[in-house]
């Protein structure tokens, strides 16, 4: 008996020893993981924190069909096909030139407007570049209005341009919120939550994205990053990106500005600006306004190109739209569009987009990916919430 007891005691100094044991391994992966996100991501000092806006969500997004946006360059440009199709009226009845009511007149009218309507190229109202689908629409209206004196009969014309009259132009939605949830691997599985804030008042907007991995009482990673800026007819205009992270006992803060003519990177370091340049947060917001705008765009096999501004760095990412596919969240079974950027040769952290249509083109699913060991998938846990239309 007494030998049974001797044998028994060291377990109980054995078990805190291996728990400390855990713990510092723990936090050295967690060091070395900060260390890693350092190296990739680039970190700086930061200044005066960005002034965070403070809205109430006091509704939820119902699931409905997508918003039909139609673009000011749309109507126009079937406007002017239709003027310039009138000049064939009086060439095609050349024997009654002289006399201005001939009797074959009312005829000709239909064919000619069934051969020169094409499919409607559909335009943004000056998006990103890369984008860009009919720069030499401009030019047609003046031609069609200088002939437009010689018809006789400008009956038929009206109807397009009624059209163009009751189209729907583009509205920012209110401010935002989608919460999601949060699992994934990094030297073992991960689980947390996260959270994406769509903010605007009137002409100005900010976007918030934080994420928490581990429990909320004691996470072991969470990871901030904030975008102000304006609206404008290139859709989001960043003006200061804002970045924080903490892993263990760590913290980590950047920020970038971005200038008329460059952008202000952390650490001192500058780049040229690129038209249409979007950073790490307002990324997702300014797709969402592409296919809102351009729902052409958001079919299986188009490429979107959008410059975007990282901390060492400004460069191009093209994002592919590769497939159609239906995702059952918690709350509904819903149809997305997977966007997937395209970056042959390079390394760095990547991230996959589900874009659902019937919630307005908002992102449900983004996964976040280094290799197929580290990665970080978001699923979108309840219905949006909105605040009031401002």
């Amino acid at each position: 008996m007494a030998g049974a007891i001797v044998r028994a005691r060291p377990a109980p100094v054995r078990r805190p020893g291996f728990a400390v044991l855990v713990l510092i391994v723990t936090a050295a992966h967690l060091w070395l993981g900060d260390d890693l996100m350092e190296d990739r991501l680039g970190f700086g000092a930061s200044s005066d924190a960005m002034h965070r806006i403070e809205v109430a969500y006091v509704r939820e997004l119902a699931i409905a069909p997508p918003p039909e946006v139609a673009p000011t360059p749309r109507p126009q440009g079937r406007t002017s096909r239709a003027v310039a199709a009138k000049p064939a009226r009086p060439a095609s009845a050349p024997a009654s030139a002289p006399l201005p009511k001939p009797i074959p007149t009312p005829t000709p009218p239909e064919p000619v407007l069934a051969q020169i309507d094409p499919p409607p190229v559909v335009t943004a109202p000056d998006p990103v570049p890369p984008i860009v689908a009919a720069a030499p629409a401009e030019a047609v209206p003046a031609a069609s209005e200088a002939a437009a004196p010689t018809v006789p009969g400008p009956a038929a014309t009206p109807a397009p341009a009624v059209a163009a009259a009751e189209a729907p132009a583009f509205e920012w939605p209110p401010s935002t919120r989608l919460t999601y949830t949060l699992a994934g691997n990094y030297r073992g599985e991960v689980q947390g939550r996260a959270t994406v804030e769509w903010i605007r008042v009137g002409q100005r907007y900010q976007v918030h994205l934080e994420a928490v991995v581990g429990p909320p009482f004691a996470p072991l990673l969470t990871r901030r990053v904030s975008s102000d800026g304006e609206l404008g007819e290139r859709g989001l205009s960043p003006r200061r990106f804002e970045g924080e992270q903490r892993v263990a006992f760590r913290s980590r803060r950047w920020s970038m500005t971005f200038e008329p003519d460059r952008v202000m990177l952390p650490g001192g370091l500058e780049a040229p600006t690129m038209p249409g340049v979007q950073d790490e947060a307002s990324l997702f917001v300014q797709l969402t306004w592409i296919f809102t705008t351009q729902p052409q765009m958001l079919q299986v096999g188009k490429t979107i190109e959008i410059p975007l501004a990282l901390p060492r760095r400004v460069e191009t990412w093209q994002y592919d739209v590769v497939a159609a596919e239906v995702l059952q969240m918690s709350f509904a079974a819903l149809p997305t569009m997977h966007v997937k950027p395209r970056r042959p040769g390079r390394a760095d952290i990547s991230a996959e987009i589900w874009f659902a249509p019937s919630l307005q083109y908002l992102p449900v699913r983004i996964l976040i990916q280094q290799d197929a060991q580290t990665f970080v998938d978001l699923m979108l846990e309840r219905p949006p919430q909105q605040a009031l239309g401002r």
